[in-house]
């Protein structure tokens, strides 16, 4: 997004380029669906394009999140206070950057789900990306909960879709259990370093998740605040 654009933004709600950031974050990590089913076909040329996409849209939110540390107000009247935001944004790129580390360690290695667990594994990243959709949607409510000042309806809904990011999570623990389980079962049929990889990349991909869910946490705390 052009800094005009982004300066722009600023002038009008400093809580509107956070949401932009989360988008941009949500986006990185959808492009993991379409990434894994290209590494599962072997097609690395349309993973690596794919990958580039990624790591694209990472600098996107990387650029985002250096204006907003750069330009959000200081020493004036601001809806919630700038350590919350700052502090929200912090979380929301740790998102991001675990999704384009995901991507680049399968296409340095070439890297490719044992088809024994190929199909759970994909229920089990959609199951992790819902969780980045529940805590942009969250964000995308903060206009509207200083709107109301932190009061009423807005409020419940709100800490409903935090109660909701906490069952997702616990969600994908189990799901990220049994996928460790099932690849101990078939791991001596692999390259013992690929399923070390794997390993790792199981757990990476939880933690997207597990981030996600940090997200929701901060901002209760900033309800806790109001």
């Amino acid at each position: 997004m052009p800094v005009n654009t982004i300066l722009g933004l600023f002038a009008k709600s400093p809580i509107t380029p956070l949401q932009e950031h989360i988008t941009k974050v949500h986006e990185t990590c959808e492009l993991l669906v379409p990434f894994f089913a290209a590494t599962a076909e072997q097609d690395w040329d349309k993973a690596e394009t794919i990958r580039q996409q990624i790591s694209q849209c990472e600098k996107d939110a990387d650029i985002l999140k250096r204006e907003i540390r750069l330009k959000l107000p200081r020493g004036i009247f601001m809806p919630v206070d700038r350590t919350d935001l700052l502090d929200l944004l912090t979380q929301q790129d740790k998102i991001a950057n675990r999704a384009k580390d995901i991507a680049g360690r399968m296409i340095g290695r070439k890297l490719q789900l044992p088809a024994e667990i190929a199909n759970d594994f994909t229920t089990y990243l959609k199951r992790c990306i819902d969780a980045t959709a529940l805590a942009k949607k969250a964000i995308n409510e903060l206009d509207e909960l200083i709107e109301t000042g932190f009061k009423g309806r807005e409020v419940d809904l709100v800490e409903n879709m935090i109660n909701e990011l906490d069952c997702i999570e616990d969600d994908t623990d189990a799901m990220q259990i049994v996928l460790r389980q099932k690849l101990l079962s078939i791991e001596n049929n692999y390259n013992p370093i690929d399923v070390m990889f794997l390993y790792k990349i199981l757990e990476w991909v939880g933690g997207l998740a597990d981030q996600a869910e940090t997200v929701g946490a901060r901002l209760e705390l900033m309800l806790a605040r109001n």
